[in-house]
């Protein structure tokens, strides 16, 4: 059977875990935030600030802004962007994202 990864020659790549809401989370290496949830199953990982409606990846290129999370302790960062590294942890935002934060 032929696959993209079988066509360009490419190897698996290496693997290693994030922590999303408590929640152990297999990644590997060159994947987005946002491709590690949805390789989970997670289509959502943010609430709107005025209704609290459940928002994910939408755009995919970090125009919309609709898949922010926190990562590492820091809001408003877009999964469709920022780089899944070993270790990190990466919750859910609600709102702003600055509810705990002291400003």
């Amino acid at each position: 059977m032929r696959s993209p990864r079988s066509l360009v020659g490419g190897s698996p790549a290496g693997q290693f875990t994030v922590a999303f809401d408590g929640r152990e989370l297999s990644a590997q290496e060159g994947q987005s935030v946002a491709a590690v949830l949805w390789s989970a199953g997670i289509l959502a990982w943010r609430t709107t600030r005025v209704t609290g409606a459940p928002r994910g990846v939408f755009c995919g290129i970090g125009t919309c802004y609709d898949c922010l999370v926190t990562v590492n302790g820091r809001p408003n960062q877009r999964a469709c962007l920022i780089p899944a590294r070993p270790g990190d942890t990466v919750t859910t935002q609600e709102g702003d994202g600055h509810a705990d934060l002291t400003v």
